[in-house]
């Protein structure tokens, strides 16, 4: 039947192909799988009309049997009576009855056969779908360690790299540049110093040779008899 033409589509070489021209696959999973679903729930629909088609032909074929058997038990009466004629008519009908049964029979049968089969595949179907969704959350664990693995990738991608190399030694040179430049404008303010600025250096005094006067004359005494 058309509604389980999908069923034999269900395999993981159709998925790949479909993943491989998907852009996004978690969004491609996603949709699969509700569509899986859709066509779930239209095979139960059909299923459930084929059942209600098999248990209407088994009401009736169970019907017919009982007027069968009914109409031998009223020709028997009829015979007991004396009533041939109504026994024949009773006879007659049970005939009918008896073809009719068996055509019911026969019809019971072939539903009952459909029946089965769709609720076969319908199981298949359900039993594919969870294997299907269950294989959906790998994939879709994978696809998300994947694209963080990708980021990763990419913001390490300059890390080490001799773009980032050489930008290292750039800002190495400026450094030593710097470094220069604060150094000769040191040089040149010490040399641009006066006289009055020099001699007054040399009359500073930071009290460091009072105190080793007064050690010294401290020791001095000490050394005395």
């Amino acid at each position: 039947m058309g509604i389980f033409k999908r069923l034999r589509d269900l395999t993981m070489a159709s998925m790949n192909d479909l993943l491989d021209k998907a852009e996004d696959p978690v969004k491609m999973l996603n949709q699969f799988l509700r569509d899986m679903e859709s066509d779930i729930l239209e095979a139960e629909s059909a299923v459930a009309k084929q059942i209600a088609i098999e248990k209407k032909f088994k009401q009736q074929y169970e019907e017919t049997h009982e007027v069968v058997q009914k109409r031998e038990e009223q020709a028997l009466k009829a015979l007991e009576a004396g009533n041939d004629d109504l026994a024949r008519r009773a006879l007659q009908d049970k005939k009918e009855q008896q073809k009719r049964y068996e055509e019911l029979k026969s019809q019971y049968d072939t539903a009952k056969a459909n029946a089965d089969r769709l609720r076969a595949q319908l199981s298949e179907m359900k039993e594919e779908y969870g294997k299907l969704k269950n294989k959906k959350e790998l994939l879709v664990a994978r696809a998300e360690a994947a694209k963080a693995q990708k980021q990763i990738n990419q913001a390490m991608s300059g890390f080490g790299t001799d773009n980032a190399a050489r930008g290292f030694d750039r800002m190495s040179e400026k450094v030593l540049q710097l470094e220069a430049e604060a150094e000769a404008t040191s040089e040149l303010r010490s040399k641009g110093k006066s006289l009055d600025d020099e001699l007054n250096a040399l009359g500073k005094d930071d009290g460091i040779e009072d105190e080793l006067a007064a050690l010294r004359a401290r020791l001095a005494g000490k050394q005395q008899p």
